[in-house]
């Protein structure tokens, strides 16, 4: 088992047993405010089973039907949760227009309180774990799961601290309020996941960064060649993907040319894991004297 599939297994655990104590939460008090976080409970266990599957698909190898591999089903998946997150905002307005209409004192809210809190602080410990190792091993799902959970705790505290404001002023109605500001908060969060996956979706370039330190790498390695040009690199899970045009000598053997391209993926790969290179070589009246100077 993979290290990214193994975080996203704890995850499904994780997600399950905090919804548990959340709707205990609920229950109990009568709040429609911790009943909306639990909802918010409900999309976190299908975002965590949806990026469960999206991982163990992205690790299949690549087939003759799908020959670039399966590394967007990891997108997919995010973009999954997003529209998960949306649902539950909409749920969650429902449930606060009900508190509205028809409020209601909170029961036992010390208790309910409590368990909600030690509920999020699972998601806020399991949250940054996630978040710092979707980074380490390129996985969007891991990460975007682990925003995700982090704006549950930021919801669940903030409906902690409203409920005890509502306590102490006597108005049950700001219950309801607080229920809606949940779901604004939410709506927020599945809106800016949504624009990233899909904006993952549709190949855009790497970071300035990563793009450079490729250049770089190039032009310290393409010795014997004339130079380099129409560099391209995506990013598609925890696969990068590198092509450009490689311009020699016309007169160049191709085994010595060959010898240069195997230089230049070598060291591309000493600074990226996971990559597939294309280089296209170029006799030299292909040259657009621009791009990557061959130092």
């Amino acid at each position: 088992m993979s290290q990214t599939i193994k975080f996203a297994s704890i995850s499904i655990a994780v997600a399950v047993s905090v919804l548990g104590l959340k709707l205990w939460a609920a229950w109990i008090t009568g709040s429609v405010a911790l009943f909306s976080d639990a909802l918010e409970s409900i999309i976190n266990v299908a975002t965590a089973l949806a990026a469960f599957i999206a991982i163990r698909l992205a690790a299949r190898p690549a087939t003759s039907l799908m020959p670039f591999g399966y590394h967007k089903a990891e997108y997919i998946s995010a973009v999954v949760e997003g529209v998960l997150i949306v649902a539950a905002a909409l749920l969650i307005f429902h449930q606060a227009w009900q508190g509205f209409s028809s409020p209601r004192q909170v029961d036992a809210p010390l208790s309910g309180i409590s368990i909600s809190l030690f509920a999020s602080a699972i998601n806020g410990i399991w949250s940054i774990v996630l978040v710092r190792q979707g980074r380490r091993l390129l996985s969007p799902a891991l990460e975007a799961d682990g925003h995700h959970l982090w704006t549950d705790v930021v919801s669940s505290i903030g409906v902690a601290v409203g409920l005890v404001l509502a306590i102490v002023t006597g108005q049950p109605q700001l219950d309801a309020l607080l229920a809606a500001l949940v779901g604004v908060n939410i709506l927020w969060s599945g809106w800016r996941l949504l624009a990233s996956s899909v904006s993952s979706l549709m190949d855009v370039s790497v970071p300035k960064e990563q793009l450079e330190a490729i250049r770089q790498t190039i032009s310290a390695n393409a010795q014997g060649a004339i130079e380099a040009h129409d560099l391209r690199a995506r990013q598609a899970g925890s696969m990068t993907f590198v092509d450009f045009h490689l311009v020699v000598a016309g007169a160049m053997p191709v085994s010595e040319a060959h010898a240069i391209c195997d230089r230049i993926e070598s060291n591309i790969r000493s600074i990226i894991e996971k990559v597939a290179i294309t280089i296209h070589v170029e006799p030299e009246e292909k040259a657009k004297h621009s791009g990557i100077f061959v130092l």
